[in-house]
């Protein structure tokens, strides 16, 4: 997670949104007197600083207790969020990668293993059931929504990241997330992550682009 006081701005980090590419970007454009927690594995480019009391996935509950009120309620509060079938698809590959692909996608996404809730993303950016955020940016259109946040915040940005600070190995040859689940398996994502459906209007039809209207 981030706080710039230069640019008064607080990033909420959710998991499985090129976040960590977001926070690799923004550290060398920053101040030294800014926020920057701590990533795993480390990034050379990546600067951890003032980080004391703040921690890597930190709430926004918890971070509206650390900080002051005024800077708080002052800075502009974004994060992003990914189509819930697409990002549980990205958990997937990675910790099968890690594990020497041991796993089956029909282990995997079952109502008994909460790994699966390690991408949902909902508490970290809702408090008392309100979004606490004023920008929830789509992972679908993350260059484009990026490049309109800094456009505002008056950070220069060339329209595109330009780092990628995680890969995925997908065994499967990388097909899209809507070719790749059972029904059973799309109507338990649908109910695990209801409330992020719901907020964002995504939709899991094979046709989907993997963002919705809303």
């Amino acid at each position: 997670m981030i706080v710039s006081h230069e640019y008064r701005f607080i990033f909420i980090k959710t998991v499985k949104t090129a976040g960590t590419s977001i926070e690799a970007w923004l550290s060398g454009r920053c101040a030294a007197g800014d926020v920057f927690t701590p990533i795993h594995p480390p990034l050379e480019m990546h600067q951890p600083r003032n980080h004391e009391g703040f921690y890597n996935h930190m709430p926004a509950f918890e971070i509206r207790e650390r900080l002051p009120a005024q800077v708080w309620n002052g800075y502009y509060k974004f994060c992003v969020e990914r189509n819930p079938w697409d990002k549980v698809l990205s958990l997937f590959h990675m910790l099968n990668y890690r594990s020497g692909f041991e796993l089956s996608l029909n282990e995997f996404v079952s109502a008994d293993n909460e790994a699966l809730m390690q991408v949902f993303n909902y508490p970290r950016y809702v408090i008392d059931g309100h979004c606490a955020v004023d920008r929830v940016i789509r992972y679908e259109h993350l260059d484009q929504e990026l490049g309109e946040v800094f456009s505002e915040l008056g950070i220069p940005y060339g329209g595109s990241l330009d780092v990628h600070a995680k890969t995925e190995m997908r065994a499967d040859g990388r097909l899209p997330w809507q070719e790749v689940y059972s029904e059973r398996q799309r109507q338990l994502i649908a109910t695990l992550f209801r409330p992020e459906i719901e907020m964002h209007g995504y939709g899991c039809a094979p046709a989907d682009d993997g963002a919705g209207s809303g």
